[in-house]
């Protein structure tokens, strides 16, 4: 009985002992207060909704139900809430205001507020009352025996109205389930916009029931039908989500060409007087979807009155299917080679001033903005749709920085400046393969910029991109998250939360809640690496991974050329992540022995490369029978070498001078193996 006793005390000391360092909010709230105390879970447990929200509210509730029993099994007796102040005597009560609207400029905060015997949640919409319940899920804590909420006061709001994310869906189509997840894992971090890249050189993805020669012709029959989308958009709506489409124009023009040629740009000599015209009485040239990545000539006409005529069609039939009030037209990365060569266009330059293919785009693009406005949607595009005539309505989105050859997020400030609003979304490349902390403390609002109170209030806020040249349905996840939690967070939360360890050690806790939304970042790592080892054991393969990154920027696929759509993406790369984990933890080791050479310190060093001459071991025996394995066999041996040496260092026993053990750490940084680098490259070269 004493014994039982202690540990019960045991058990009440460890819960008051909760700090908020122990906390894995993500985003963090605007404030945390910790009280003594605690809220204990049982199986009663009920929720009850009053005031007037949106009935989106009550799926949002069961939600958080079904995610709170699947992680405390405990058997709670409320099933599906389906109506207002049912369960009046509820612990969890929540009261919203009013119904919220999906859109910018909502009011999104909530007040959460943690008792020993009841739990209420206060927001204005139902919008903040959901994103009230996420923050409660991640309140969730436990002792040996049981699941509780630390009772605390929470007030809660965003900071930018804009937090989005854009997957592109036509570089490879992403198939419904794998919307919906990512739309899950938008709206258990607080995200609030999903931008849909529908439209490019490599397929057109919506089911066009007046023009279907745009799926015939342009989609490899890869497309979502339009009840799909009206499904998606509705599920999108239950969880706060805002959705914006994207078809890109007129660059990125060789699936919408693909089906309708005549309003192409290229010219073709007439041979014989035997090829179709088009209505100025140029040949028409013929286009074929894309296969490769990067930026190619095809571009739409803007000469052409039939290149509007089209598009006003197309806008007629996908706008009524996008409730939103933002479109996006694209407008980036239009080289105007076709409409340099085209003599046609040339004159119709002349004709109408415009001095630059740069006011010819724009001549282009304000001819959309009353085809739009017409559904009530207001133009967005990249921000090469940016000039003195444009739309002082249109969203401007700053994407370019020093790799295109410009200064990181200029765009953005010479937009706010000239009146116009602008989501930010260099930076947030998440494609890229960049590491977290890059993303984590790249702020919309420009610190070195002088920018007045109305100015700033131009700044929407972010959008984390995903494009999809080397990314599939299997692999996206990955690519996404957990990184794009961290983007939310800087999106969400106050401007001086920038700790990056911190970050560090809730993401991880984070990333691994969001399994429970169907994602897969995580577990479809293992069905990669089964496939490259040939269903043999994985070990080897696992903790190489864990010191391998993929190649990062756009480096991997050369120029575009080397992976084509249908490529094979199941290889190592695929496998591999941003933050190898080993990387991180070496690099933390390696700190730790340079500042003090104890002998617990050179263990825990000693340890990594005993480890990585195991791993090449393994890999060399696993290679017998996986082809796959061979390609990062050189990598793993030149590991294996530096590990041999460096152990040899640790023991005084090293004959190797330091220019050649330099040397050997140098053949550490090649990236001429399996489309991966070595992660840890820089921490060894600390040891020297």
């Amino acid at each position: 009985m004493k014994y039982l006793f202690v540990l019960l005390l045991a058990g009440i000391t460890s819960n008051a002992q909760i700090q908020k360092e122990q906390l894995n909010l993500m985003p963090w709230p605007q404030s945390v207060v910790l009280n003594d105390g605690n809220f204990t879970l049982s199986k009663n447990f009920k929720v009850n909704i009053t005031g007037n929200p949106n009935s989106r509210i009550f799926g949002g509730v069961t939600r958080f139900l079904r995610r709170l029993d699947g992680r405390t099994g405990i058997f709670f007796e409320q099933g599906f809430i389906a109506k207002l102040n049912e369960v009046p005597t509820a612990e969890l009560q929540i009261n919203c205001t009013k119904s919220g609207k999906i859109g910018l400029y909502e009011d999104e905060s909530y007040h959460l507020d943690i008792k020993q015997n009841k739990i209420t949640i206060n927001a204005t919409s139902d919008l903040g009352a959901l994103h009230g319940l996420e923050t409660l899920l991640q309140m969730l804590q436990n002792n040996s025996t049981s699941f509780y909420f630390p009772n605390s006061t929470i007030s809660d709001f965003p900071r930018f109205t804009w937090r989005g994310l854009m997957i592109d869906a036509s570089r490879h189509f992403q198939p419904v389930d794998v919307i919906k997840r990512n739309i899950d894992a938008l709206a258990a971090t607080k995200m609030n916009v999903f931008h849909w890249h529908l439209v490019d050189d490599q397929g057109w993805r919506i089911e066009m029931k007046k023009h279907p020669k745009l799926i015939e012709l342009a989609s490899d029959g890869l497309y979502y039908t339009q009840e799909e989308i009206k499904n998606i958009v509705k599920y999108a709506d239950e969880r706060g989500i805002l959705i914006v489409p994207e078809i890109d124009v007129p660059g990125h023009g060789s699936a919408i060409l693909t089906a309708y040629p005549e309003i192409g740009s290229k010219v073709m000599t007439i041979n014989g007087g035997t090829q179709e015209k088009n209505i100025q009485g140029t040949a028409i040239a013929t286009y074929g979807v894309e296969r490769n990545a990067g930026i190619f000539s095809p571009t739409l006409d803007p000469s052409n009155p039939k290149t509007y005529q089209l598009l006003s069609e197309f806008f007629d039939e996908v706008c009524p299917l996008f409730p939103g009030s933002y479109f996006h037209i694209g407008g980036d990365e239009n080289e105007g080679k076709d409409w340099d060569a085209n003599p046609k266009i040339q004159e119709f330059k002349k004709k109408h001033n415009l001095a630059t293919n740069h006011e010819l785009q724009t001549y282009f693009t304000m001819q959309l903005v009353p085809m739009l406005k017409k559904h009530g949607k207001q133009l967005m595009g990249w921000e090469e749709i940016l000039t003195k005539n444009m739309s002082k309505e249109a969203i401007i989105h700053s994407w370019r920085g020093p790799n295109e050859g410009v200064i990181a997020g200029q765009s953005l400030v010479d937009a706010v400046k000239k009146g116009y609003k602008t989501v930010l979304s260099n930076g947030y490349y998440i494609d890229l393969m960049y590491p977290v902390e890059s993303h984590y403390l790249n702020d919309p609002m420009p610190k070195d910029a002088s920018l007045t109170a109305e100015e700033k209030a131009r700044i929407l806020g972010g959008e984390a991109t995903m494009w999809t040249e080397l990314t599939t349905p299997e692999t996206i996840d990955s690519r996404v998250w957990p990184r794009t939690a961290a983007i939310a967070e800087r999106l969400w939360s106050a401007e001086t939360v920038t700790d990056v360890a911190n970050m560090r050690k809730r993401l991880e806790v984070v990333s691994f809640r969001l399994e429970e939304l169907g994602l897969t970042h995580i577990r479809n790592k293992e069905v990669i690496l089964r496939n490259i080892s040939n269903n043999q054991n994985t070990n080897s393969l696992n903790e190489f991974s864990n010191v391998c990154e993929p190649l990062k920027g756009y480096t991997r696929n050369k120029n575009g050329t080397e992976y084509q759509m249908y490529s094979p993406f199941t290889l190592f790369a695929d496998a591999c992540t941003p933050d190898a984990q080993d990387a991180l933890a070496f690099d933390g080791a390696v700190s730790q022995y340079l500042t003090n050479k104890s002998a617990e310190n050179k263990t825990k060093l000693s340890a990594f490369f005993t480890k990585w001459i195991a791993v090449n071991k393994g890999l060399n025996e696993l290679s017998a029978n996986a082809p796959l394995v061979q390609p990062i066999l050189p990598l793993s041996k030149r590991l294996n070498d530096v590990s041999e040496q460096l152990l040899l260092v640790l023991d005084n026993k090293s004959t190797l001078k330091t220019a050649d053990l330099k040397a050997l750490i140098e053949q550490c940084n090649t990236k001429d193996h399996a489309d991966v680098e070595l992660a840890v490259y820089k921490s060894l070269l600390k040891l020297i």
